[in-house]
């Protein structure tokens, strides 16, 4: 930390920060309560890192990313999955013009700033893996010429946790490419209220843009020089491995119920998401805090149980959670 100034970093956060906040402001116009989703997903603009939602029906999963969408002055497209849907009806193909005896490139919806791709496991998998490429490469082939995507471009995914009947579930490996797992729960009652009050009685009111894409790549840049202390770093390193090798860290209870541990892109987006969560905290320096509240969103879709952990009924939250209890925070 030595050549690190505190102080103006400080003060760029600080100037900064005001927009993130109006991003949120907008967005509570809409969306009662749900706080921690819409950080979320803020912090997956910061990080430039796709999001998965998951969630019962009709708690705002789809309007949060619509609303969130509105505040950016960047293009926008919603895509509904369904059994039917083929992979060219996301990163589109060819045609042929019979005048012109030549074929031109018709570009599909995955061609836009911010991608929501709604109910993603209602579709195929060559259609889920046409879109996870695209989140991975950033580029999409079409016939012979390779198209490079938006930047920004984020992909925000929803899911429907409690019907299976023709659903194709996300593979682990493709579910790892996503930044964040977000589960959505059920509003508190005056939260309820409050919903029933808005959308049935008041004018709903509109949405401002407050960020420009360019305002996006800036802060982007920002939140990856947020500084972390190498206590910190080892601390991450440390969370992970344990998820690989938990009797290396005194944890042998759990290494019966862990088939596989959290990938190397747990390290990568943990240290991401805490450097965001630090801005959104209007601090240029990373704490303890920042990792263990964002660790369980970047953790509970890496950590694959055994058939011992499903079979007594333990899910891969509880032993995130004893990760956190027993690793030792510097």
């Amino acid at each position: 930390m030595q050549n690190y100034d505190l102080d103006a970093m400080n003060a760029r956060i600080q100037e900064d920060s005001g927009k993130i906040q109006q991003i949120l402001n907008e967005a509570g116009k809409i969306i009662v309560g749900q706080r921690t989703l819409l950080e979320r997903l803020v912090i997956g603009l910061l990080c430039n890192g796709h999001i998965l939602l998951e969630g019962v029906p009709g708690l705002a999963k789809t309007t949060a990313i619509d609303v969130l969408a509105r505040t950016i002055d960047a293009s926008f497209q919603r895509i509904q999955f369904t059994p039917d849907l083929l992979p060219a009806d996301l990163i589109g193909t060819l045609i042929y013009d019979q005048q012109k005896a030549e074929f031109y490139t018709n570009l599909g919806p995955i061609f836009a700033n911010v991608v929501l791709a709604d109910e993603i496991n209602r579709a195929p998998a060559k259609v889920q893996s046409a879109l996870l490429e695209a989140m991975q490469e950033r580029q999409v082939t079409i016939g012979d010429t390779t198209h490079s995507l938006d930047d920004p471009f984020l992909v925000l995914a929803t899911q429907n946790p409690i019907e299976h009947e023709g659903t194709y579930p996300l593979p682990e490996a493709q579910v790892d490419r996503f930044m964040l797992k977000v589960k959505v729960n059920y509003p508190s009652r005056t939260e309820e209220l409050q919903i029933l009050r808005r959308m049935t009685v008041e004018k709903i009111p509109k949405v401002k843009k407050v960020v420009s894409c360019e305002d996006v790549i800036r802060f982007r840049e920002l939140t990856r020089e947020i500084y972390m202390a190498e206590p910190l770093e080892n601390y991450i390193v440390d969370l992970v491995c344990a998820s690989r090798s938990p009797e290396a860290y005194q944890l042998e209870d759990l290494s019966t119920l862990i088939e596989y541990g959290a990938s190397p892109r747990a390290t990568i987006f943990l240290a991401l998401a805490a450097r965001a969560h630090a801005f959104l905290s209007e601090r240029g320096y990373v704490t303890p805090e920042d990792i263990q509240a964002i660790g369980m969103d970047v953790l509970r879709h890496r950590v694959i149980l055994s058939y011992e952990a499903e079979a007594e009924g333990i899910d891969a939250e509880t032993i995130i959670t004893q990760l956190f209890s027993k690793i030792e925070v510097p």
